[in-house]
């Protein structure tokens, strides 16, 4: 694999595919032998997503795609991105994660669609800030230090170690938030958050992202989180939450 290919191919096919409606050809060209789809309505292989975004071409036909963020992590590639479509008619922020093979080429992926909010607590949106990775030699440390937090924190619920991971000053995205380790620990307290299932964590430099079951009030929650980290702190944070649907709803074996 080359450096970087990945990120080019999961790029390649995200704008291909959905914003310039070219899907045969971006499916054909950047996946490997299989395709493995965890988005719930999309069937997969090759012709699922064929079969899909022919339908999602057709009821949109204006489409502006924006990667915000886009980052490589071996085998991995994480885009965090603005979908505009029908001249703002609806808007989405996703938030995806593909796996690749040794040609670089897409063999599976797992996404969290969330609408845009135009209101937020912080005042901030869903997407800005920082969008390009720093201290890329601090991956690896910053990777392990997210799942020490997953762990000790975010799964058993112990929301009294937060000052230990998140700086008090922590600049927030999450729409319902205002900044700061004490918001997040009212609000994840008030709504019996846990992690149930930590299922990926990607990063690069001082990017990490996770993709994570979560329960919140025994609602049952896919999220990928993505934080920002310096000086041995989570700095920043971004989330995109979907409610898990029905099985019974599912084309393909769910969300993870």
């Amino acid at each position: 694999m080359t450096i970087e290919q990945a990120l080019e191919n999961a790029k390649g096919l995200y704008l291909q595919a959905i914003r310039d409606g070219d899907f045969v050809s971006a499916i054909n060209t950047y996946s490997g032998d299989r395709y493995t789809q965890h988005s719930t309505p999309v069937r997969d292989g090759r012709e699922g997503f064929i079969e899909f975004f022919a339908g999602f071409v057709e009821r949109n036909p204006v489409r502006d795609i924006q990667v915000v963020r886009a980052f490589q992590d071996g085998r991995y590639v994480f885009l965090h991105v603005l979908q505009r479509l029908n001249h703002g008619e609806f808007q989405y922020v996703t938030a995806d994660i593909f796996d690749t093979d040794d040609e670089a080429k897409l063999i599976e992926h797992w996404d969290i669609i969330e609408e845009v909010r135009t209101s937020t607590a912080s005042g901030r949106t869903q997407l800005d800030g920082p969008t390009e990775p720093r201290y890329l030699d601090r991956t690896d440390a910053n990777k392990q230090f997210v799942r020490r937090y997953v762990d000790e924190v975010l799964a058993p619920a112990n929301y009294d170690l937060i000052p230990q991971f998140v700086a008090e000053d922590c600049v927030q995205h999450n729409p319902d938030l205002i900044d700061g380790g004490a918001a997040f620990r009212a609000f994840a307290i008030e709504s019996a958050l846990r992690c149930v299932e930590l299922h990926l964590v990607v990063g690069c430099g001082d990017f990490v992202a996770t993709l994570a079951e979560v329960e919140s009030k025994a609602e049952r929650l896919a999220v990928i989180d993505l934080y920002r980290l310096d000086d041995d702190r989570i700095v920043e944070h971004w989330d995109v939450t979907e409610t898990i649907s029905p099985k019974e709803t599912w084309v393909n074996t769910g969300k993870f």
